[in-house]
């Protein structure tokens, strides 16, 4: 086993012994056949100036203090670069890698090479602090910490190689981004410049990606979806919660607002449009539409079969609300009320009238000291006429009281 960093710059010689150059990277040829790529050839630096590019079957030692041809200087052969060829030292390393066991954004320091039966092939990616060490030439320091210093490697059929506007990126495979929770992929994002997110982004269905992007700072959302496609836009704000949905499209030049509306489905279009026409930062503007709302002539056992046809269409459902023929808000319940009320027995008569509102025109930090008094994990929002237009869940109304890398650690139990 050896690692690029520890031969990168060594002494190049041909047969005779004499100096042709020093070693300036090694190139691999992925083969679709075997998962880890073989090395084809190497770059030198001439010593006369210049670089010159050799097969590996012109080596006879690679993994050596010098590196030795097996041909004299005239009679060296050339080697002809293929558009997927890989240049380990210049495409991988300090490419970034998204290490999906830790959920962060890693970057490559080393690659580890290993030889069986006389062929050398890339087995890992090194992105740990000792392939920095190795690198900075301190390579007794590496053995000598290797101990000490967890060694962290990747392997290279767990490492998917992009090509885009000529430059190398790494991921991980899409499938196993699809494992990660939405949080995470939002701080990866975040970790990654823009085409690395954009390209992080199209890997994800339209249900990740909606996911992701409620994890993100509405601001940063519309730098992220402003390259993609107006349908997929609109796929992606019909499956966002619509609060979340508005909040994208207040960010995004009037334009393009209109236009994404008019391809979304009509029903989730007039939600958004609805929040859109409120002040950004009051009750009705950070409200969702999505709630569990009920008739309170309803009994239990019936309230319970109405409720199980609401959950794809809910945000929460630690309350249900109780509502008369004309909308207006008359009580409300929890799901332990729910449960525990015998069968036959009327919502009316479980239910609570003691209902904390906000109005429509509350402005944010009114609502989020109401929640915050009375420990709430939403509040219905109404109108002058007490008719419900909405909740407002704690994550959105404490977003301007508590700091956004406060308020990500906070349990999320009304999701």
């Amino acid at each position: 086993m050896a690692y690029l960093s520890e031969i990168v710059g060594r002494p190049v010689t041909d047969l005779d012994g004499v100096s042709v150059g020093k070693l300036k990277d090694v190139i691999v040829r992925p083969w679709a056949e075997f998962p880890h790529p073989l090395i084809e050839a190497v770059t030198v630096e001439a010593k006369s100036g210049g670089t010159r590019i050799m097969p590996f079957a012109a080596v006879a030692a690679l993994l050596s203090p010098v590196i030795a041809l097996k041909y004299c200087e005239p009679d060296i052969p050339s080697f002809e670069l293929k558009e997927d060829d890989i240049l380990l030292a210049r495409d991988v390393l300090d490419k970034q890698i998204i290490d999906t066991d830790g959920a962060r954004v890693v970057r490559v320091n080393d690659v580890e090479l290993v030889r069986v039966n006389g062929t050398i092939y890339v087995s890992n990616v090194d992105v740990s602090w000792l392939g920095i060490i190795r690198r900075m030439g301190l390579v007794g320091l590496a053995h000598l910490l290797s101990g000490r210093i967890k060694q962290k490697g990747i392997s290279w059929d767990d490492v998917e190689l992009m090509h885009r506007d000529q430059s190398m990126q790494l991921r991980v495979p899409a499938e196993r981004l699809h494992e990660l929770h939405p949080a995470d992929l939002a701080e990866i994002v975040s970790d990654l410049n823009r085409l690395e997110s954009g390209q992080l982004l199209d890997s994800l269905d339209v249900k990740h990606l909606a996911d992701t992007l409620e994890e993100v700072e509405p601001e940063f959302q519309a730098e992220l979806v402003e390259h993609m496609s107006d349908e997929k836009v609109a796929d992606v704000l019909e499956e966002m919660e619509p609060d979340e949905a508005a909040d994208l499209l207040g960010d995004l030049p009037k334009g393009r607002k209109e236009d994404l509306l008019a391809l979304m489905e009509k029903e989730d279009a007039d939600d958004v449009r609805k929040l859109l026409a409120y002040p950004e930062e009051s009750a009705g503007g950070i409200m969702t539409t999505e709630y569990a709302a009920i008739h309170p002539d309803l009994t239990a056992t019936e309230a319970i079969q109405v409720l199980r046809g609401m959950a794809d269409e809910v945000e929460t459902m630690f309350y249900v609300y109780v509502v008369d023929e004309e909308e207006h808000l008359v009580g409300t319940f929890s799901l332990n009320n729910l449960i525990f009320a015998p069968p036959a027995q009327l919502v009316s008569e479980f239910m609570t009238n003691r209902i904390i509102t906000v109005n429509l025109t509350d402005d944010q930090e009114t609502v989020a000291q109401t929640v915050a008094k009375y420990d709430l994990l939403a509040i219905p929002v109404v109108d002058d006429q007490n008719r419900l237009h909405g909740i407002v869940t704690a994550d959105d109304a404490l977003d301007k009281i508590i700091p956004t890398a406060w308020k990500k650690r906070l349990p999320r139990f009304y999701r």
